[in-house]
């Protein structure tokens, strides 16, 4: 049970530097390891995580795949979203870690059948799992770097995309003789399907179904701020939960601009309102978010498939209430 806490803390925090995708591909793993050396159901703690590290996510601009699309095609920076998602987001955690703290609970307590001192007894040093400290050292440096230039990136100009590139290129450096072996291991179906999307979205803008879709969020609003914010927030997150959270994002940014223009609406105010719309949002199915994906998916290939109905039970309540919980804290801080 310290470990659920633990573990949806530290997805959380993880993910506000580095993608809710790459966090849970490291955790995910981790939590298994544990599971069985712990001898307990790897399960709750795997949703829990997908559920933290996409509201972790939500209080940076690099923290999910929707904020850099948000925060890049509006010229937002990191610190711009944590003045202002990473406060709800935070709130939202801890109303979260509550929910899953009490809904899983007696679950994880009864899958632990031996007592945690004797198991604790035949765990290795954590310091076993370095096996070259030299190229532990460089990575984590290059890591603090990334953190660095990420935190400063207003102040030094640079877009979020150089530093990515840049992280790269002295990961790959270092690689040296291994860096063929790191680029045949990327999604390239992943970027190749960016491409299309952003294709189709500018196919989308073009033909003017995006300024439709502002002029009837407008209209059914009257043009108020007090009614656009549950707009936005509630169809992105009921969206998000139906299909991925990125094409979401990419759809919704020209359809706020077009409010900010026509209705003379705050553009900040329903950037953050689609930000933790489509992060929370993405949270309530397995499918949601990307992050969801790669963590049922490891779950599933290492014995422990993670059907709808046992994620949903929790995932859904869990969404509303940080959904309902942000639309409040929007409502106070904007409206």
């Amino acid at each position: 049970v310290p470990l659920l806490v633990a573990f949806m803390l530290l997805a959380g925090f993880l993910a506000m530097f580095i993608d809710s995708i790459t966090v849970l591909l490291f955790l995910a793993m981790v939590t298994i390891e544990l599971s069985r050396q712990l001898k307990f159901d790897p399960v709750p703690i795997i949703i829990a995580e997908i559920f933290a590290a996409n509201v972790g996510g939500a209080s940076t601009m690099s923290g999910d795949p929707p904020n850099i699309i948000i925060g890049t095609a509006l010229g937002y920076s990191f610190t711009d979203f944590l003045m202002n998602t990473g406060a709800i987001a935070w709130i939202g955690m801890v109303v979260a870690v509550t929910i899953f703290f009490f809904a899983f609970r007696k679950s994880l307590q009864r899958s632990q059948k031996e007592s945690s001192e004797e198991l604790m007894a035949s765990c290795p040093l954590p310091t076993s799992a370095i096996s070259n400290r030299t190229d532990f050292y460089v990575n984590a440096g290059i890591f603090l770097v990334v953190i660095v230039l990420l935190v400063t990136h207003a102040e030094t100009g640079m877009s979020v995309a150089l530093i990515g590139v840049i992280a790269a290129a002295l990961t790959l450096l270092y690689a040296n003789r291994k860096a063929m072996h790191l680029v045949r291991g990327l999604d390239w179906r992943t970027l190749l399907f960016f491409v299309g999307l952003f294709v189709t979205v500018g196919g989308l803008e073009e033909t003017g179904v995006l300024e439709m879709v502002a002029h009837w969020i407008a209209a059914v609003s009257g043009g108020q701020i007090f009614i656009v914010i549950p707009l936005i927030l509630w169809i992105s997150a009921v969206a998000s939960a139906l299909v991925d959270n990125i094409p979401f994002a990419a759809t919704m940014v020209p359809v706020i601009k077009n409010l900010a223009l026509t209705a003379g609406l705050n553009l900040e105010t329903m950037a953050w309102t689609l930000a933790l719309g489509c992060d929370i949002g993405g949270n309530a199915t397995p499918i949601g978010a990307s992050a969801n994906v790669v963590g049922t998916a490891i779950a599933a290939r290492e014995g422990h498939p993670i059907s709808w109905g046992r994620y949903m039970k929790v995932a859904v309540p869990a969404t509303v209430v940080v959904v309902l919980i942000s639309m409040l804290l929007l409502w106070a801080w904007h409206a």
